[in-house]
């Protein structure tokens, strides 16, 4: 049993305990906590003296978390937040603010929305830092453990205590290169032309692929298939290959390529923000609601106004 109690643990320490495991590296986590390799293991051992458990085991060339690791990780989520939300409670003051704001979207929302969004945080808090995770299928779970504060997701878990918030509604268009083919103008052109698709790991197909599926018509010919939008572009240019895709990724990600209106009605593609319910009255997580409100205007208000 460890001969530490409760009134040895500090922010910092709690800090030090999620860098380490989401970096997975004890080099990465001293040049994101901005310490040296040396504090971080000297840090470690005290913390490894408090758990009474090794906490983190070599594995290869890396380290991985015990299961006690695991679930004090996830508590340590919770406590820096209800810390931060301590700090806040009297007023919030964004210039003053000095903390790690952590973010779940796959590449369209990222790439779209996020750059923006830190340049505009950072204009009013200069020591922010913003770290993005893949959403995958998002889950309650990465809400409720604290594992991002706020997710970007065209689907969103169906969970009382989480909150949503629709941000904007895309279509899909075809994408193709036009300088070895024309548009499809037709549905038997498009389907009788090969196609290039996302298929997220594991087996996880897009909604127009699934809703494609469950049409009448005759099924596309898909000869490649890759884990993510940053993939498509390189094997539509130069091909005669369509891509059908969230229009959106024109403005970063397939931006090389033409873009055509699909031969075939489907449903929209909307985008929602999510977070948990006892985030819903912190100032500091309305204000970072708020400012990518603004930029979704921004950043979408630009890009009507140049089509």
């Amino acid at each position: 049993m460890s001969r530490f109690d409760h009134l040895d643990l500090d922010g910092h320490l709690l800090a030090l305990l999620l860098a380490v495991y989401e970096e997975g590296s004890i080099t990465r986590a001293a040049a994101r906590l901005g310490v040296t390799q040396s504090a971080v293991s000297h840090l470690l051992e005290k913390l490894r003296a408090i758990a009474g458990d090794p906490l983190f085991v070599r594995s290869g060339r890396g380290i991985v978390p015990t299961a006690r690791a695991e679930v004090l990780t996830r508590h340590a989520r919770l406590l820096l937040e209800q810390m931060r939300g301590f700090t806040t409670a009297g007023g919030f003051d964004a210039a003053t603010l000095d903390a790690t704001v952590t973010m779940a979207a796959n590449d369209l929302q990222r790439d779209l929305l996020l750059p923006a969004l830190l340049r505009r945080l950072r204009a009013q808090a200069p020591n922010l830092k913003l770290r993005v995770i893949n959403s995958g299928v998002p889950t309650a779970e990465m809400l409720r453990e604290g594992q991002c504060q706020l997710v970007i997701s065209p689907r969103p878990p169906d969970a009382a205590d989480l909150v949503q918030k629709r941000l904007f509604e895309d279509r899909y268009a075809v994408f193709y290169d036009p300088r070895e083919r024309e548009a499809p103008r037709t549905l038997q052109e498009y389907l009788a032309a090969e196609h290039v698709t996302v298929v997220y790991e594991p087996r996880r197909a897009l909604d127009f692929d699934r809703w494609l599926n469950e049409q009448p018509c005759a099924p596309r010919r898909i000869v490649a298939s890759v884990p993510s939008f940053a993939g498509v572009a390189a094997f539509v240019q130069g091909s005669a290959l369509l891509a059908t895709m969230p229009s959106l990724l024109h403005v970063q990600q397939l931006r090389e390529l033409a873009q055509a209106p699909l031969p075939i009605q489907c449903p929209p593609m909307p985008m929602y923000l999510i977070w948990h319910l006892r985030h819903q009255a912190e100032p500091m997580h309305a204000w970072l609601r708020r400012e990518l409100e603004a930029v979704v205007a921004q950043v979408l208000g630009r890009r009507a106004a140049s089509a």
